[in-house]
């Protein structure tokens, strides 16, 4: 217990799924913990059950891939507690699965500001707090588009995810010099309400791959991963049990993708 006591952490996307997880874990181990989303209900929640924990916390409504709504929920936060130590720059989304030759370019658009303008700008709005004492920040990639890409219609995610963890192996050099650590969690299949926001093309039948897919795809567990075993690890990275880890990706998937291409 209390393994990143009075460490201040910004978690986005944190009004469910992985992102909620990881707020309550790390609350839970001592942390104040701002909670950064674009749904403003879901979030309270978020804030409310922490609070009712005996934890600290605090939310904020904000579209993290606009530079000015991030940005002020990354300043308020410090006003709030006048640093910060950990990031976790989770806030992201499926968009739409398609042929890549039907797929409507601002979907795919929407998708790329999503998952990496929204990481990036996470990351370059702490920064500046950061600097002076060092820390850590995780960014959330996926097994897809780095050891998955098998996915049909999933072109747009994957290369929105493949270029987060991309971007997470460059910030950790560029950030080595003070002491800033960061790291991509990616998980596979996670029982979380992401699904729920993805659209379908009506095309999306004609992708067809020459070989079949394991349906029992998760060796370990033969069962979908939970929220809080991603949880778990974004608290592991975000303490000083890992404090010579930076620039690393680490799967949470149950050995899905050693069997699905």
């Amino acid at each position: 217990m209390n393994r990143i006591q009075d460490k201040v952490a910004i978690v986005t996307g944190a009004a469910s799924g992985i992102g909620k997880a990881a707020a309550v874990r790390l609350a839970a181990e001592g942390a104040k913990v701002s909670l950064i989303d674009k749904n403003e209900q879901t979030i309270t929640q978020t804030e409310a059950e922490i609070k009712n924990a005996g934890g600290e916390a605090v939310s904020f409504i904000a579209d993290t891939s606009n530079p000015e709504e991030i940005g002020r929920a990354v300043k308020a936060t410090v006003e709030q507690w006048g640093t910060i130590d950990t990031v976790f720059a989770n806030a992201g989304a499926l968009g739409m699965a398609s042929p890549i030759e039907y797929f409507p370019s601002e979907e795919w658009a929407g998708t790329i500001s999503n998952n990496v303008i929204g990481t990036f700008e996470t990351v370059k709005q702490a920064i500046p707090y950061m600097k002076e004492k060092g820390g850590s920040i995780t960014v959330t990639s996926s097994v897809s588009g780095s050891r998955q890409f098998a996915q049909p219609g999933f072109s747009a995610y994957s290369t929105s995810k493949a270029a987060v963890a991309v971007f997470a192996e460059m910030a950790a050099l560029e950030l080595a010099q003070y002491k800033i650590r960061v790291n991509a969690v990616c998980p596979g299949i996670i029982e979380t309400n992401i699904f729920d926001s993805q659209k379908k093309s009506e095309h999306l039948d004609e992708i067809k791959y020459p070989f079949d897919i394991p349906q029992d795809g998760v060796p370990l567990t033969h069962a979908p991963g939970k929220p809080e075993e991603v949880a778990n690890l974004v608290l592991f990275l975000a303490s000083e049990e890992a404090s010579h880890i930076t620039g690393t990706k680490v799967f949470v998937d149950g050995a899905e993708t050693l069997i699905k291409g």
